[in-house]
């Protein structure tokens, strides 16, 4: 048997295997120039301020979350009236949200100041909340 036609296989193989890592890498080029989304650069200096922001000691941030059970049942009734008005846009409805002692902590993106002010409303109404700090930011369109 000769090495050229035992290595044909393998060749083959190989061969295979680069095109279609290099036709994948195509679709994904093309996928990326249809449906521009950001890439890792463009998102951390989106997201410069607010890294910076949630670093500050005084920020509260949902591991902050007590894990007594008043302090939960209080974070589990908001999220729950939040996420039951269907006015409301999905974003809205992800919120990150501490309570702890009656005060509900809102934190992240909405769409709107219309969203922006219901959620605080909603969350403001659940029984044992009795301060809302809403620091909800509006998304850019």
């Amino acid at each position: 048997m000769d090495i050229r036609s035992s290595l044909a296989p393998v060749t083959l193989a190989v061969a295979a295997a680069l095109l279609s890592c290099s036709a994948f890498a195509a679709q994904s080029k093309d996928a990326d120039e249809k449906n521009p989304t950001m890439t890792s650069a463009t998102a951390d200096a989106k997201n410069t301020g607010i890294n910076e922001r949630d670093r500050n000691a005084a920020a509260t941030l949902p591991t902050d979350q007590p894990n007594n059970s008043a302090d939960l049942e209080v974070a589990a009734a908001v999220r729950s009236a939040i996420v039951e008005d269907d006015s409301l846009s999905m974003t809205a409805h992800n919120v990150k949200l501490v309570a702890a002692g009656g005060v509900v902590v809102l934190r992240g993106p909405v769409e709107n100041a219309t969203e922006k002010a219901k959620v605080a409303q909603i969350a403001g109404s659940v029984a044992g909340v009795t301060k809302v700090e809403n620091h909800l930011e509006i998304s850019a369109p």
